[in-house]
């Protein structure tokens, strides 16, 4: 079932019908300012297993439970000072936190791990559904594992089907790419993934670069050891300048990108920015899969939103 909710003031009707089915371990997809996530009751073991389910989700890959305040971290995980900090120059925003967990949250969230990912949305439906159904939302992208994440209901519905009991469709996602996520258990505030914060500012908040993640780190997010975001054709990475591989075929490839391609291809998405470009990418290779085209992307600058955007690309191709 897709409802059509007015994004910034949902109708209540709605969102009460929505935190009911969460509240009775069922599963809503719902849209944030990064992805359209699909949610569980946090706290229930049994409906966190459906995420898994539907999703066709490895069981060791854990979950980002979403908060409606920055309050309700304290009754999760472990939060010091520093985490506190965080929170309340970042939330609600695209910035997910790993920390020590409390004993409250189920294995099937952590992946067995003794950390817990949390996150404050920044969008008025997620809030507001969040905070009627009185839990924590566990909430990984609402599509099957290892496709391109969705930024619209439609993809969603593509995907998963009848495998969700509600889908809230309030429109085009913000950003278009999942949160980064950090980790504040250690002294070094270490990477796990980037994403829809900046890392730039980021470091500026610290006054240090971040620590780049090694594998056992990078077990503590979601997102970082299986294959993700990809669709069922090649993907291809060009560099603006450089000539295109001669393996490439244009007349049955689809180029995207913000600079203008390096041949004749049979369809070409242009975007504006790289921005524009983040929040166009999962949509860009679901349109070229559907017309049955290899899809050459083009690699983004390393800075600001392009290192996100690099991540989502090189994981497609495979690099």
């Amino acid at each position: 079932m897709i409802i059509k909710t007015n994004r910034w003031n949902p109708e209540a009707e709605v969102i009460l019908k929505a935190a009911s089915i969460l509240r009775d371990g069922g599963l809503v997809a719902f849209p944030t300012e990064t992805v359209y996530g699909l949610g569980a009751n946090g706290l229930k073991a049994e409906a966190v297993r459906k995420i898994f389910l539907a999703k066709g989700r490895p069981s060791d890959n854990p979950l980002i439970l979403h908060l409606a305040d920055a309050k309700d971290a304290e009754k999760l995980a472990e939060v010091d000072s520093r985490a506190s900090e965080v929170m309340a120059a970042f939330w609600p925003g695209p910035l997910t936190i790993v920390l020590k967990t409390r004993s409250c949250v189920p294995a099937e969230v952590t992946g067995g791990l003794a950390t817990v990912a949390l996150r404050v949305p920044a969008h008025p439906v997620a809030l507001a559904l969040i905070e009627a159904a009185g839990c924590p939302v566990a909430a990984p992208s609402a599509n099957l594992s290892g496709r391109p994440s969705p930024t619209d209901a439609e993809a969603v519905a593509a995907d998963l089907g009848n495998g969700v009991d509600l889908i809230l469709d309030a429109g085009c996602v913000d950003i278009g790419l999942e949160s980064t996520v950090i980790d504040l258990t250690g002294r070094k505030v270490v990477l796990l993934r980037p994403g829809g914060a900046i890392i730039e500012r980021l470091e500026a908040f610290f006054g240090e670069s971040l620590e780049p993640a090694d594998d056992d780190f990078k077990r503590r997010s979601p997102g970082t050891r299986y294959k993700h975001y990809a669709p069922s054709v090649s993907v291809r990475v060009w560099t603006a300048g450089d000539r295109l591989h001669d393996s490439i075929d244009p007349a049955k490839s689809g180029f995207m990108g913000v600079s203008a391609p390096p041949a004749e291809f049979a369809r070409v998405i242009s975007f504006e920015s790289e921005e524009s470009y983040a929040r166009g990418v999962f949509a860009g290779f679901r349109q070229l899969e559907a017309n049955g085209l290899n899809i050459v992307a083009e690699w983004p600058k390393p800075q600001g939103i392009g290192l996100a955007l690099r991540d989502r690309i090189r994981r497609a191709s495979q690099l």
